[in-house]
């Protein structure tokens, strides 16, 4: 059995949501987006050009017959066929790009997540103490006229905006059965 070291005192580790634990995944386990990409760019950078030089050797082959029906074989094997590779491999060029923006789109969202959590957790923290320093989480308050005493951080008055301190006479006051102050 392994054990895991102990926290530093000084170091606050923020939460994030890309990150799933160590649960021994493979790395490189998101990884068809990148390889679609990378399959996608070359078909097309293969294909277009190829697309190009067939749709020239077609010309060039009709231009140097005076027969009419061998200009037509070239071009429908040329002119045709050459058409027919240079948008496909467009749309595979395309294909590549629309691939590699979902790739950034993901990081953006994975980043933007991160930088989400970090804020709320920095947010709650500033919340929880007071100017002075003192960490106010663990006062009780109460909500309004309230006859329940809650910890400020309670869940079931973390939306209320009348909160008031409890103070020394809080002996007709029960506790709150969720935060238990």
């Amino acid at each position: 059995m392994t054990t895991l070291p102990a926290p530093s005192s000084t170091a606050t580790s923020l939460p994030r949501a890309s990150s799933r634990g160590t649960s021994g995944a493979a790395p490189l386990k998101d990884n068809h987006y990148q390889l679609l990409q990378i399959v996608l760019f070359w078909a097309g950078a293969i294909l277009l050009p190829l697309g190009l030089v067939v749709i020239v050797l077609g010309w060039y082959g009709a231009a140097n017959t005076p027969y009419q029906y061998d200009q037509l074989s070239y071009l429908v094997s040329g002119g045709l066929l050459g058409l027919g590779l240079t948008f496909a491999g467009g749309f595979l060029y395309f294909g590549a790009w629309l691939a590699r923006m979902a790739a950034d789109q993901k990081e953006t969202a994975k980043r933007l997540a991160d930088t989400l959590l970090a804020l709320a957790d920095v947010t709650s923290r500033a919340a929880a103490s007071r100017s002075d320093g003192l960490d106010v989480s663990g006062l009780p308050v109460t909500a309004g006229d309230g006859a329940t005493m809650h910890r400020r951080d309670c869940q079931l008055i973390a939306h209320r905006a009348d909160l008031h301190p409890v103070g020394e006479d809080n002996a007709h006051l029960t506790t709150c059965r969720v935060c238990r102050p």
